[in-house]
């Protein structure tokens, strides 16, 4: 075992789950369509669009807009749900809304305040949630808050946890979803309503911002028990997960 694998054994063995905090995020296009879109930002998605085409696809920019969601550049976030657990209670809050720069002031402003030195884990967060919120801030004129700020860290200093790479037990090409694992842990699915294909149609067309929130709650409850069981925890029952 090198210096590295045994500085960061030695720092995942201290962590206090009580100081983790476990989130989640949901994204969607930046406009409710295609034909909606800047004419400069729709010659940049035609240009993207060329390489989402699956093989042998003959999809138009237009119908792989629903993509867009996915990607900084085009997408915006519009909930931020996180989760700390406290005394036995999951205790879960939510940062939502259309003005995407207000929710993530005010998720910045947690972060710096009562989180600057603990831990941040989601499921893919490092792949995805963790880098999407940095240039997001970014892009908001938002200065990153320090346990976003990974630049220039050792590896060792970097506070993030990811449900899904510690599943993947140095295997670089696994990839397992949340839903498969809450499956075989014995965890109720976070999937009983909407999945992540559904957010834009709901948040675009049904403009029901709420649902969303529930399901993005609901996959943080997920990443916080499935955490727990890596570490052969048990499970906290669904009366003492609240919302704050």
């Amino acid at each position: 075992m090198n210096v590295f694998s045994l500085k960061k054994k030695e720092n995942m063995d201290k962590i206090d789950v009580g100081n983790i905090l476990f989130l989640d995020i949901e994204t969607v296009p930046q406009h409710p369509a295609y034909g909606e879109m800047p004419e400069r930002l729709r010659v940049l998605w035609d240009h993207k669009a060329e390489r989402l085409q699956p093989a042998g696809g003959e999809l138009t920019p237009e119908e792989l807009y629903d993509k867009a969601g996915i990607y900084a550049e085009f997408g915006k976030i519009i909930c931020i749900s996180v989760g700390i657990v406290v005394d036995g209670y999951l205790r879960l809050k939510s940062f939502a809304g259309d003005d995407e720069r207000e929710l993530l002031q005010k998720f910045s402003q947690l972060l710096r305040q009562k989180f600057n030195k603990a831990h941040l884990c989601a499921h893919n967060g490092k792949e995805f949630d963790f880098p999407f919120l940095c240039r997001r801030m970014l892009v908001n004129g938002i200065p990153l808050p320090d346990i976003l700020d990974i630049a220039g860290k050792k590896p060792w200093e970097i506070n993030h946890l990811d449900t899904m790479e510690l599943w993947k037990f140095g295997d670089y090409k696994h990839y397992t979803s949340l839903e498969l694992l809450a499956a075989i842990f014995g965890i109720p699915t976070p999937k009983d309503d909407i999945k992540g294909s559904d957010v834009s149609r709901v948040y675009w067309q049904e403009k029901d911002l709420q649902r969303i929130v529930t399901y993005c709650q609901k996959d943080v409850a997920t990443i916080v028990q499935l955490y727990l069981r890596y570490n052969c925890m048990e499970l906290i029952p669904e009366e003492r997960i609240v919302l704050v």
